[in-house]
């Protein structure tokens, strides 16, 4: 007999968070509050020009300042390797794009405004910064391109003068034959011109590093948010420290957002990692707001021409597109990887038989470019979601029609898409049907008609989306009991802010009849961890919570053998409840301490989940909007969500998962721009010149789940943490379109739909 906790300990219940308690309550950890003692401040003076040769002088006087430890320049970090690109894809000849060399500090040319340029260790950050003023910076500016778009032409400057060319690497997947003989016998073909704007992640935690090393172990301890401290500590130690990766230990305490930019290698943290061994003496850097609009990886920045090509059914034949994406001056840690997964994903929810996808990946004298909530998924959605609004326009077909004439259907499932994705489960049009009724499509006429009265354009506009996520690989999961009878999960996924230690405990409580204050979570230590992938990609849940399951079970199953012997009958008389291991039906029991105290070893169980495809969540959002011609505001005024998740481990969970997906979609597509001048500098370097969506640029969400299980993942979840940023951007900017075609003739706008770009766009009109 295998009884289970009541359903408000396991799985499927609404738990609030474990976390929160501290957190709200100021006392959460971050790197930032670490400070041990005798512990010395980093500074980084960055390049003030986007590109240019350069000479820091001066370094003598600034050595000398009060309380400076170390000045360094390139030539003191010749040791160092340089910062790796891990995404680079092969080309359509068979070759691999030559790798650049991004090293910790620019030697002797600087690309783009904020590349490193020297770096100060002090026994203050004020000194630090003081010392940094008596450096020179003699500056011999080159040719800047920072457009991706005319990275590419033939007089445009080069970022690399010895490549010969701004093309990173080239990327094509599909057949271009086959897809050319669709087009040539086409009845109809959409077109659309689409920019995906450049977003600055802006987590609330900007990112920070301290590390101590211990010459008697020769150890490295280094403290510093991360989305995974066993990848990065093999990065910097294969790659840049050349260094044994056991020689250091990776903790991440508290982490206040990650969003994929914190996954990342930056310049920094070899350079705090040497000091501290060449000082021997703890190290900390902090960035503040500026460093991270300078300094951190930059999300989405694609230009591309988008075709689809129709029969006379308006059936989709083929789909072409051309996309240049900006990579940035250097290739970050997995810069190309970023578009060609948007590729495997480019034909969404369609049977669209072929397709024709070229990337072109460019350099830029502008920040680096890599993964952002999504990571090339919500690039594909929406151009794969605007273009099909058009072809409904050209079509005069009603979009939900044109949608429903050629979404892959259930029974097609398993589906193999021309971007070598395999879909396992999906009711595509299930779920827009679902979310159009939710949204009272049909009553929107009428509401039309209502802010017509009033001078309003009003629009509705919604896209269905598919992702992919939860990759192929594992995550192995060790939960061990405690004297007291509590129990402790160490797992290598690592929370930003997403609630692990709360989901986690919820597969563990049922299984072991805990309450969530008896089981201790813990990630991002990479001593204690033995291994981990991380988090991104959605993965944590649907590969770790597996893991935890398997190994709550396991482990539920050898307390149960212990109390056996020591109850004398048999396990399957046996449950687990409130801590203590009962005999069915009587008030014989022995508690979970005593069975950890009479154990002559720790009772473990160590589990590891392997998955070889990835999940598929899907779903349709929609959204009703109202725009004032006089000021181009746009109000959103309801935002409908209809998702499948496969399974829903916690509705709390997951709706906050959701909206704050939404609002970074909400962001990008009404608000937030990333803007360069012609001389490469950042006009959008602060809050001042950045957008960010506050509290009234949101709605409240209409969401609910319809979910179909995974039958890749062993429970059948699909993954959540993406979704929200992927369904926005085209459900928003469809019905952008849809109330300025409505209104003024307006058939296409690029995003952010901010208040100047719709006025301008309105005069135009």
């Amino acid at each position: 007999m295998n009884q289970m906790a009541p359903a408000k300990f396991g799985t499927g219940a609404s738990v609030r968070r474990k976390e929160d308690a501290a957190l709200i309550q100021g006392k959460g950890a971050y790197t930032a509050d670490f400070t041990p003692q005798n512990c010395l401040h980093a500074f980084v003076v960055r390049s003030q020009m986007a590109h240019a040769r350069f000479v820091v002088s001066n370094l003598d006087d600034a050595k000398a300042a009060d309380g400076v430890r170390l000045v360094w320049t390139a030539a003191d970090i010749a040791d160092l390797g340089p910062i790796p690109c891990d995404g680079l894809e092969r080309q359509p000849d068979g070759t691999m794009p030559t790798a650049t060399k991004r090293t910790a500090l620019a030697s002797g040319v600087a690309r783009h405004v904020g590349d490193p340029v020297a770096f100060i260790v002090a026994d203050s950050i004020e000194n630090a910064q003081a010392a940094a003023d008596l450096l020179e910076v003699d500056y011999d500016a080159l040719d800047i391109i920072v457009e991706a778009a005319q990275a590419l032409d033939p007089d445009a400057p080069l970022v690399w003068p010895e490549l010969g060319t701004n093309l990173a690497n080239l990327i094509h997947r599909g057949d271009q034959q086959k897809t050319d003989l669709e087009f040539a016998r086409a009845d109809k073909i959409a077109k659309l011109d689409i920019t995906n704007n450049r977003l600055v992640c802006n987590y609330m935690e900007t990112r920070a590093c301290l590390s101590e090393y211990d010459e008697n172990t020769g150890r490295f301890t280094v403290t510093m948010g991360t989305q995974g401290g066993h990848n990065m500590r093999d990065f910097l130690c294969n790659d840049i420290l050349k260094i044994d990766p056991a020689r250091m230990r990776i903790i991440t305490p508290d982490v206040g957002g990650g969003f994929g930019p914190k996954a990342f290698v930056y310049p920094e943290y070899p350079l705090v990692i040497k000091a501290s061994e060449t000082l021997a003496t703890p190290i900390k850097w902090v960035g503040d707001r500026s460093e991270h609009f300078l300094q951190d990886a930059h999300g989405r920045d694609n230009v591309l021409t988008a075709e689809l090509a129709m029969d006379e059914d308006g059936r989709f034949l083929a789909l072409r597109v051309d996309l240049v994406a900006n990579m940035g001056a250097y290739l970050s840690q997995y810069a190309p990887f970023i578009p060609y997964l948007g590729i495997t994903m480019a034909t969404g929810c369609y049977d669209i038989p072929v397709m024709d996808y070229t990337v072109k990946c460019v350099y830029t004298n502008t920040v680096p470019v890599d993964a952002y909530r999504g990571a090339g998924r919500p690039e594909a959605a929406y151009h794969i979601e605007r273009l099909v609004n058009e072809a409904a326009r050209i079509t005069g077909l009603d979009p939900e029609e044109i949608r429903r004439r050629n979404f892959i259907k259930p029974e097609q499932m398993p589906y193999r898409t021309p971007g070598r994705r395999t879909y396992d489960t999906g009711d595509f049009a299930g779920q827009m049907d679902a979310a159009l009724a939710k949204a009272d499509h049909a009553g929107f006429e009428r509401r039309r008609q209502a802010s017509a009265a009033t001078g309003k354009y009003r629009g509705f506009g919604f896209a269905t989306y598919v992702e992919a996520c939860a990759f192929a690989g594992s995550e192995e999961a060790r939960i061990e009991l405690n004297e007291d009878g509590s129990v402790t999960l160490l797992i290598g996924t690592q929370s930003n802010g997403q609630g692990h230690e709360t989901a986690y405990a919820q597969f563990i409580a049922g299984h072991l009849g805990l309450d969530y204050d008896k089981i201790n979570v813990v990630q991002g230590d990479t001593d204690r961890v033995r291994q981990g992938d991380g988090t991104g990609g959605s993965r944590s849940i649907p590969l770790g919570a597996v893991s935890v399951e398997w190994a709550a079970k396991s482990l539920a199953q050898k307390i149960k053998e212990k109390a056996s012997d020591e109850l004398e009958v048999a396990t399957q008389d046996l449950e687990l409840d409130q801590g203590v291991v009962r005999i069915v039906g009587t008030d014989r029991q022995i508690t979970l301490a005593e069975i950890a105290q009479r154990s002559s070893e720790q009772l473990f169980a160590l589990e590891e989940f392997k998955q070889n495809e990835a999940t598929y969540p899907n779903g349709t959002h929609a959204v009703e909007l109202e725009i004032d011609p006089q000021t181009g505001v746009t109000q959103l005024l309801n935002y409908t969500i209809v998702d499948d998740f496969g399974v829903t481990v916690n509705p709390m969970l997951l709706a906050g998962q959701v909206h704050g997906g939404v609002v970074q979609g909400i962001g990008q597509a009404l608000l937030e721009h990333t803007v360069y001048d012609e001389d490469g500098q950042l006009l959008s370097a602060s809050f001042l010149d950045y957008c960010m969506p506050r509290a009234d640029d949101v709605v409240d969400f209409n969401f609910e789940t319809r979910n179909v299980p995974s039958k890749t993942n062993a429970l059948g979840i699909k993954g959540a943490g993406e979704a929200g940023s992927i369904g926005s951007c085209p459900a928003i900017m469809n019905a952008v379109v849809d109330a300025l075609t409505r209104g003024a003739g307006i058939t296409h706008l690029d995003m952010p739909a901010t208040p100047s770009r719709v006025w301008e766009a309105l005069q135009d009109a």
